[in-house]
């Protein structure tokens, strides 16, 4: 079972880069599972046609642990994605990153947490302890940063490189840094600024996404672009993007910039 997860910026695309992910693995036969890992519950929408699918909080809150089934949080999407809400607590209430908690025992008790490929799609502040836990306790083995070329995602991918690095020094520690994954935002120079960045970290770039009028589309139309446009340029990208992943077997500790490094870095790809 190869077990992934895409860590970021919030806002930076990672649940669309999932999803498209996990879709395009789908229809090359495999058995994928996608694991939104993010109170919004919006990661695996685009896969059940815009529907906001129940979280394992919420049901976990109303039913307790052990009045919940399978079939009751793990469901169907496109080409047979298995979609699994995390969920989180109400806004202003408590930890965020329980949800992973209880989202991963309820899943293991029943059985569920099983696929050729499973996508961990993380709501990137990893400062909350929760948040790292699929890093922390294993489950995600293979980590892709996603960012575009602008200072404040680098920062937040540079911050997980800190998260990662911490984990994979303890002894029975996992989780290594599989790439880089560029989701432009018409950055000048950007693919070469994030390319720069992975190799001063250690890592490399593993995908570019250009920016396109197809993803809103497709969004618009409630469907990934794997289903909505399959003969576009994009669909072909994020395709390539998922095979590379699948046969990717570079795995790094990396090296995270000071915020000086990093600063002088994105000035000097700035024009």
């Amino acid at each position: 079972m190869k077990q992934i997860a895409l860590y970021g910026k919030g806002g930076i695309g990672k649940s669309t880069t999932a999803a498209n992910i996990s879709a395009a693995l789908a229809l090359r036969g495999l058995d994928v599972l996608q694991i939104g890992c993010d109170p919004k519950r919006d990661s695996t929408r685009m896969l059940v046609q815009g529907r906001l699918i129940p979280t394992v909080m919420d049901l976990v809150r109303e039913r307790g642990d052990a009045g919940i089934s399978r079939e009751d949080v793990v469901y169907t999407g496109f080409a047979g994605v298995k979609c699994v809400e995390a969920g989180g607590p109400e806004p202003g209430v408590g930890c965020a990153g329980r949800g992973i908690i209880a989202t991963f025992q309820v899943l293991e008790r029943l059985g569920a947490l099983c696929a050729d490929v499973v996508v961990y799609d993380v709501l990137g502040d990893v400062v909350c302890g929760g948040f790292a836990m699929p890093m922390r306790e294993g489950y995600a083995q293979e980590v892709y940063l996603v960012t575009s070329g602008e200072l404040m995602s680098l920062y937040a991918a540079n911050n997980i490189c800190k998260a990662i690095a911490r984990l994979s020094s303890r002894t029975r520690g996992t989780c290594r840094l599989a790439g880089v994954i560029c989701n432009a935002r018409d950055v000048r120079g950007e693919e070469e600024l994030v390319g720069e960045f992975a190799r001063r970290i250690g890592s490399t770039l593993v995908g570019f996404i250009p920016r396109d009028p197809v993803v809103q589309q497709a969004e618009l139309n409630r469907k990934t672009v794997v289903e909505f446009a399959p003969e576009s340029r994009q669909a072909a990208i994020y395709r390539d993007l998922a095979a590379r992943i699948l046969e990717n077997r570079r795995m790094d500790i990396p090296v995270p910039l000071g915020m000086e490094e990093l600063e002088t870095l994105a000035y000097e790809f700035t024009p």
